[in-house]
């Protein structure tokens, strides 16, 4: 069956028909006078009190949309950029998530990061000018791209934009330090509880339930960035069932007791 995207902007019927070895999807979009990716703006996103324009006026939100690049849907599995491609832009995550993956000289990749919607992807990609991981989607994903001269040259400008830039980039120093320690220092008990702690505080932060949500990474990704096997990640995953700290169903998390998770995070074990 095939996928249609409808921006929040536009109304869609859609009607599914199956007979037999054949499903077709028939779609009645209203009449628009502007192409459809061009439709979604910084003003209606639902995002925009999390993303870059946090701060700004209404005329400057204008000004900082009029550079956006909104790209077609990426499909699971498909590369947003390839490590080493040349820094050109930073990523704004509209929809759906996305891992950045990081190769070394033996060939051997490390998942270094997980980007969930507001959240910017190419940051650090600044100082080196060229991107550090590859970005792969991890379920269909919409982006908008930001060509970083165009954004350079707005914040110059616009000193609420510059500031909120800093604040992503010290955002993204301070989750790198985080991720050091996690995995210098914890358990591996330790490690996973950190992480669905963190999850959970990011859809918190978005405005979905901190208590169920469904992991568009497997637990395999999960393992690799945590530095873990993936029969550890399972095996944990089931004591913190036996616990009763989560309830867990395929990709499907429903955190039980979230203060003795954080407490198992902290290194304080269960109370």
């Amino acid at each position: 069956m095939e996928r249609v995207f409808i921006d929040r902007d536009r109304v869609c019927h859609n009607k599914v028909i199956a007979d037999g070895e054949e499903t077709r999807m028939a779609s009645q979009v209203l009449p628009t006078h502007r192409p459809r990716l061009q439709e979604a703006r910084c003003q209606t996103c639902s995002l925009s009190s999390l993303c870059l324009p946090l701060a700004l006026e209404l005329d400057d939100i204008d000004s900082f949309d009029a550079i956006i690049h909104r790209r077609p849907p990426l499909k699971k599995g498909e590369h947003l950029l390839r490590q080493d491609d040349p820094f050109t832009s930073v990523f704004a995550v509209r929809s759906g998530s996305l891992k950045q993956l990081t190769s070394e000289g033996d060939g051997e990749e490390q998942l270094t990061n997980f980007y969930l919607p507001s959240e910017l992807v190419g940051l650090d990609g600044i100082d080196e000018q060229t991107y550090p991981g590859s970005i792969v989607a991890l379920e269909t994903t919409t982006v908008c791209e930001i060509p970083f001269d165009r954004l350079d040259k707005l914040s110059e400008s616009l000193p609420e934009l510059r500031n909120q830039l800093y604040r992503s980039m010290s955002k993204e120093l301070r989750d790198d330090r985080r991720m050091l320690r996690l995995l210098s220092r914890k358990t591996a008990d330790e490690r996973l509880a950190s992480f669905l702690v963190n999850l959970s505080n990011r859809f918190r932060r978005r405005g979905y339930s901190p208590y169920s949500f469904r992991l568009s990474m497997a637990r395999a990704d999960i393992g690799n960035y945590l530095g873990l096997a993936l029969e550890t990640v399972s095996r944990i995953l089931s004591r913190f069932q036996q616990q009763k700290l989560v309830a867990v169903q395929g990709r499907e998390v429903h955190i039980l007791d979230l203060a003795t998770l954080e407490s198992v995070a902290e290194g304080e074990g269960c109370r």
